[in-house]
């Protein structure tokens, strides 16, 4: 678990994240000012374009109420909508929005599809675990540098195609993927068209801040942005500063003279601009406040936020209330608390979403064998296997309970220190994490030795890893959740529909 994410369910970054998924109620209460009318009417006009299902539409034009409130998540557009938490986010935003749903205050869930962003390379693979639990990669070559917004998908439809056929797996599933991806799209629209195939029903609302439909609505953010384009890098660089008093490494770090804000060239390639003295530059050329201006006028597309920026401009046009986020996206924001003063707005609720993890036949029947939780083993694969392993082996129990001695004897010498010798407390405290760390070495060479003793403890062990591991990550971040559906058919969607919006949920199939 993250620094961030453990102090924050700690309830210890207040000052950092004023609101938690406790005071989401409170959040949809509060007053909350936004281009309503504008933004529906915007969002309507791009489903209807993308051609989303009924239920989404209906959502959607739910924003023009004048109380609406909006729980919102989003995701870079992965290809084939990327790794599983993806629609977990997707799923744990509409489900608040669910609970929290009223005639008098619509509570409506939004995807924010990060059309803006240019890493193509993080979106640009996916991996499936097939039937014969082997991991398949499809990896596709996308140009560096360029928003994927800006990307067409047809060049690579074929080679999609190719890959769910050698996958094979339910063919109706196969044929809503086909269908969502036919057409003139681009790589963000594709994946927006995944979202809606899939979750439209259930009433998932995706948002491009890229699409033509929308850019403009977030031209006058970006505007106020710029005419003071130094003070959110100082105010993320300020939080920063005091989470490191803190001992946690701040997650953003903005150099002297970079701005939050990125510049799609002439070359399609987008730059983050840096400011000195009156003058943007993104390293190619140089710009004035009323050169940026005019390019928000003929083209909003061009000019967009940089990660510490992107969820204050998203809410400075979308009434938020609540915020799922994952890990890595609640340290960044823990830094944005000054940024979203400067544009005169008040923080959403944060809410971790939810993760999963898909339980297939074969790894449960391992899992009940040894009587494992699947979470502690995700967490610390070796260790648990180990106790579990100590609970089977009559020698592998006898070494785990030698090494326990050691360790509580240890224990009992360092509280006893105080009344003997204070002075030394420090090295013996030193000795006990060098011993800590010999014990977890042990430990390590315990499993590999009963592993290799016992091919077939060996291959359960790796099978598990196959599945709740791979490539050495949490599941979730790895294989595909359109994968699972390929193999078990549309069931495992209705599951994940009907679980819990947050906290640790496995999903058997």
């Amino acid at each position: 678990m993250s620094k961030v994410r453990s102090a924050f369910l700690q309830g210890r970054l207040r000052s950092f994240l004023p609101y938690g998924p406790e005071d989401l109620p409170a959040r949809i209460a509060a007053e909350r000012a936004a281009p309503r009318a504008e933004l529906a009417a915007a969002v309507e006009a791009y489903l209807q374009r993308l051609g989303a299902p009924e239920s989404s539409l209906a959502a959607a034009r739910r924003l023009s109420h004048p109380e609406s409130r909006v729980v919102i998540t989003g995701q870079q557009a992965g290809l084939l909508t990327g790794p599983a938490f993806t629609l977990y986010k997707a799923h744990s935003a509409l489900k608040l929005a669910y609970a929290y749903d009223d005639a008098e205050r619509p509570v409506v869930g939004l995807f924010w599809v990060a059309s803006q962003d240019h890493d193509t390379a993080e979106v640009s693979r996916v991996h499936f675990l097939d039937a014969d639990e082997r991991i398949r990669e499809l990896a596709l070559e996308l140009p560096p540098a360029v928003p994927v917004a800006r990307v067409a998908f047809a060049p690579y439809r074929e080679r999609v195609h190719e890959f769910l056929e050698a996958f094979g797996g339910d063919a109706g599933v196969r044929k809503r993927i086909e269908r969502a991806l036919e057409g003139e799209w681009t790589y963000a629209e594709a994946f927006a068209r995944l979202l809606l195939a899939f979750l439209g029903p259930h009433g998932v609302v995706p948002l491009d801040p890229m699409a033509p439909e929308l850019a403009p609505l977030f031209a006058p953010a970006m505007e106020r942005e710029l005419e003071d384009p130094l003070a959110s890098s100082m105010a993320i660089n300020a939080a920063g500063e005091a989470l490191k008093s803190l001992g946690i490494p701040p997650s953003l770090g903005r150099p002297a003279g970079a701005t939050n804000v990125f510049l799609e060239g002439e070359d399609g390639r987008r730059r983050l601009l840096y400011y000195d003295d009156g003058v943007f530059s993104d390293g190619v050329r140089s710009y004035r406040l009323e050169d940026l201006r005019a390019i928000l006028r003929s083209d909003p597309a061009r000019v967009t936020p940089a990660a510490g920026l992107r969820p204050v401009v998203q809410d400075a046009v979308v009434p938020t209330a609540g915020l799922v986020v994952g890990p890595g996206e609640m340290a960044y924001v823990a830094q944005l608390a000054g940024v979203y003063r400067l544009h005169g707005l008040e923080p959403p609720a944060v809410i971790d979403r939810m993760h999963g993890l898909v339980l297939e036949p074969p790894v449960r029947r391992i899992l009940e064998k040894y009587t494992l939780d699947p979470w502690a083993f995700l967490e610390a694969p070796e260790e648990a296997m180990l106790e579990a392993l100590a609970r089977t082996s009559t020698a592998a129990a006898e070494l785990e309970r030698g090494l326990r001695r050691v360790e509580d004897e240890f224990s009992r010498m360092l509280a006893a220190l105080p009344a003997l010798d204070p002075t030394l407390t420090g090295a013996f405290e030193r000795s006990q994490r060098r011993l800590e760390g010999e014990i977890e070495r042990l430990r390590g060479k315990l499993l590999a030795a009963e592993l290799q003793q016992k091919r077939i403890v060996r291959d359960q062990y790796r099978r598990l890893l196959t599945h709740l591991r791979p490539l050495g990550r949490p599941q979730e971040r790895v294989y595909g959740f359109l994968g699972y559906l390929l193999k078990h058919g549309p069931e495992v969607l209705e599951r994940l529909c009907k679980a819990p919006a947050r906290g640790h949920v496995t999903l058997e199939v």
